[in-house]
């Protein structure tokens, strides 16, 4: 009885005869779409809210004809249905593929159900089908969800959908996975990175990383796979690689083969057993680089060995058919003991041949030659070799590091013949670069954050960067590398000697430091001369690393750096010196630097200042924006002056520098006197200087009648501003604008964790004066709470 009166209770807010009419309409999409889309715009209007996912998409090319936008309506599905905000740092350019790619991720790791609302189902469509097409970026998470789905052969479509329209595989929160799961991947990834349009691969926040699924994801990016040694079912290759060795291989049979007669038909079907392993090692060893002559011989041996045992073999078995003998060819090709002595002298006879020359090549490498009969093919008795002689290597070490010796010299960064624990780390990397010769489609951005490296990985890492080309960013953080920075340092080194790497970006940060910024920046830039950006942090220095005299990096230990196309250098330090000796050769090859920002470094003479200032103004004639981030300029007074009245410098910035600590009336008319006269200076950043009330109604100055200023851009942020100052600040500079406000082109000003909430009534006047003249930042900082904050940490 409740539900009929429930049932008979009329809504409060009934719909209209529009909205009823839509409902109508979009319950039947299938049969009225053409005529829905043929409706003036206002009428579409009211219709989109109401249209699922699929018929909103649908609809898009012909509401943007008739001048309206779907956003509004996926932002409110994105509300709706995800229930989450996205960051304020992140700037959403197109809601319909947020939505979309979230909404193919979620169905895809099984934690949305498309039951749930009715504007996720219809019958007519499957939602990782359909999707799958807007999907650019892909996360895969944990357990590595979602990659048997995709890999499943009812989601074929779906995964050739992605082959085309992904361009970013992000890894985050990885755990360990079973073999067959790893299989799975790989393949996965063949499809996306090998044929297809993939070329961002992150890897973020993997706290113990499974070495060997690790170790797959880098390679499988690099373009290097082995599906012999990772596939147990040979069936599973993607159809792509098999139409192109289906085709490959005709085209060698329609080149290479002559026509076979009857008589030739048994040798050449046994011939083709072994023809493309021949047409692959010959093509190595015309590839092989110098240092390789006596493994390329060995391996040319053994390869003409097997290739006599076989022509033996085959002349026995034309012989035999010649013979009469029906079961001639079973026989031949399964012979006893007591037949191969007796009825194969001529196969002895090549065999006897055939093991004598062998013994005469191999000489004291008796187990190489047991690898290589194991072994699949020239690829693993090269590298079976390069193993044997690494452990020869490491074993040598260890004998002299017991004697006293002392090999790895961190005094200098490697280079080809430095130390002789870095001479087998550029070896192993040539190597590496044999076998990626003829490799596989590889991603241009590498980024791996939060994941530690340990020296193995790091040493894999370095080896792949030394022959990946196409490689153009690579971003390293918080991975704990400590010496093995070394290892990244050669594969870089070896990366450089390629004529066509396109590597132009370079970010590495970390907690310790092992070895002072400087020195690596330095060393960086002599690697890879052709860096556009580099960025180097730490947060703490290793002072036990650093006591040590024979790891002491001193700048005598550095080679020089050649000319270099950096454009923008930032360095971290983690409250080193900022060693100006070494930071002006870096200046003086970077004529082409734009930018440059320098962080947490200490000024341990007056005069290195005013070096790099020097330095600056001969060497970087185009430089546009310098930084300066916690680095105390209180007694620089004179040197903030000269870069304020750089007529070059188009940004600057003093964050925490404490500026104002020890400030006088006349630095401040100064500093303002500066900036008035500069017409090229466009953004003026001064968070956390202790600029204080006062301080800021003066700099109000700077856009009074007589300046000539282009500031757009003014940064106050942590400034001890309090809402009496700011309101006065707005009320002097409403002034100025009144008087000549084509002149002003002020138009950002950051306001950013002041004490504005002291007085809100008086702040919100002061911020609705500002908002009249420019684009204000503010936020609702609680200056009680950070003041709280900030004496429990005293």
């Amino acid at each position: 009885m409740e539900a009929k009166r429930e049932e008979m209770v009329p809504d409060r807010n009934p719909r209209s005869l529009f909205d009823l009419s839509a409902v109508v309409v979009t319950s039947v999409m299938g049969h009225v779409e053409r005529e829905v889309w043929a409706l003036p715009g206002p009428i579409l209007q009211g219709i989109l809210p109401m249209l699922n996912i699929y018929y909103l998409e649908r609809i898009e090319e012909t509401a943007v004809k008739k001048g309206l936008s779907t956003q509004p309506t996926w932002c409110k599905l994105w509300c709706d249905i995800m229930k989450t905000r996205p960051s304020r740092f992140e700037s959403i350019k197109c809601w319909r593929t947020k939505f979309l790619e979230a909404f193919f991720s979620n169905v895809l790791r099984g934690i949305l159900d498309v039951s749930s609302d009715q504007r996720l189902r219809d019958p007519c469509f499957l939602p990782l089908l359909y999707t799958s097409q807007h999907v650019s970026q892909l996360t895969i998470y944990n357990m590595l969800e979602g990659v048997a789905e995709l890999m499943a052969k009812h989601n074929q479509r779906v995964l050739e959908n992605l082959v085309v329209s992904l361009r970013s595989l992000t890894f985050r929160h990885l755990l360990s996975s079973s073999q067959s799961t790893r299989q799975q991947l790989s393949l996965l990834l063949h499809h996306l990175i090998h044929h297809g349009a993939v070329n961002h691969v992150s890897m973020i926040s993997w706290p113990n990383p499974d070495s060997s699924l690790l170790v797959l994801i880098l390679k499988m990016s690099a373009g290097i796979w082995h599906p012999g040694k990772t596939l147990v079912n040979q069936a599973s290759l993607c159809h792509l690689c098999r139409e192109t060795s289906v085709d490959q291989s005709q085209k060698l049979d329609q080149e290479h083969e002559p026509h076979l007669g009857s008589s030739q038909l048994s040798h050449g079907l046994a011939a083709g057993l072994h023809s493309d392993k021949s047409l692959n090692n010959e093509r190595l060893l015309a590839s092989m680089p110098p240092g390789f002559e006596k493994v390329a011989e060995l391996a040319r041996a053994s390869s003409e060995t097997l290739n006599v045992s076989v022509d033996c073999h085959l002349s026995k078995m034309q012989h035999s058919t010649r013979s009469g003998s029906c079961n001639a060819e079973k026989g031949s090709a399964r012979l006893s003991p007591a037949q191969s002595s007796q009825n194969s002298s001529p196969l002895n006879e090549c065999q006897k041949r055939g093991k004598g020359l062998t013994k005469q090549k191999l000489g004291c490498h008796q187990r190489t030659s047991k690898a290589t009969a194991d072994s699949e093919d020239l690829y693993d008795f090269v590298f079976a070799v390069a193993r044997e002689e690494e452990e020869k290597t490491l074993l040598n070490k260890r004998k002299n590091a017991k004697e006293g010796r002392t090999f790895v010299n961190y005094s200098a960064y490697p280079t080809e013949a430095s130390t002789t624990g870095l001479v087998h780390t550029d070896r192993h990397i040539e190597i590496t670069s044999l076998k990626t010769a003829s490799r596989f489609r590889s991603v241009s951005i590498l980024e791996i954050v939060s994941i530690r490296l340990n020296r193995n990985t790091c040493q894999m890492l370095g080896n792949l960067l030394s022959s990946w080309v196409s490689l153009e960013k690579l971003v390293l953080s918080l991975n704990g590398l400590g010496p093995n920075i070394f290892s990244i340092l050669s594969g870089l080194r070896a990366l450089s000697r390629h004529s066509d790497y396109h590597l132009h970006v370079v970010h590495i940060s970390d907690t310790l430091s092992h070895v002072p910024c400087m020195n690596l920046v330095h060393s960086i830039l002599s690697a890879v001369p052709l860096l556009r950006v580099l960025m180097v942090s730490f947060d703490l220095k290793t002072l036990m690393e650093w006591s040590r005299p024979e790891e002491s990096l001193g700048s005598s230990s550095l080679e020089e750096i050649p000319e270099s196309h950096l454009e923008h250098l930032e360095v971290r330090f983690p409250r080193e010196p900022l060693q100006t000796s070494l930071l002006i050769p870096v200046l003086k090859a970077s004529r082409s630097l734009q930018s440059l920002s320098l962080d947490s470094a200490a000024i341990s003479c007056p005069q290195e200042i005013e070096l790099l200032l020097h330095a600056l103004k001969e060497y970087s004639p185009v430089l546009k924006r310098l930084s300066f981030h916690d680095i105390n300029l209180s007694h620089h007074s004179k040197d903030v002056l000269l870069l304020l009245q750089d007529p070059t410098l188009q940004d600057i910035t003093f964050s925490f520098c404490r500026l104002f600590e020890n400030c006088t009336v006349e630095f401040l008319s100064e500093i303002i006197n500066a900036v008035k006269k500069n017409s090229s200076l466009k953004t003026l950043r001064l968070p956390g200087n202790r600029l204080g009330n006062h301080r800021l109604v003066t700099l109000a100055d700077i856009f009074s009648e007589d300046s000539s200023a282009s500031v757009c851009h003014l940064d106050v942020s942590s400034n001890c501003i309090k809402p009496d100052g700011l309101l006065e600040f707005a009320k002097k500079l409403e002034g100025y604008i009144a008087q000549h406000r084509e002149q002003i082109k002020f138009t950002k000003l950051c306001l950013s964790q002041n004490w504005l909430d002291q007085d809100a009534v008086m702040a919100q006047e002061a911020l609705w004066r500002l908002r009249a003249i420019c684009s204000v930042v503010s936020d609702t900082w609680d200056s009680s709470q950070a003041f709280a904050d900030y004496v429990s940490v005293m």
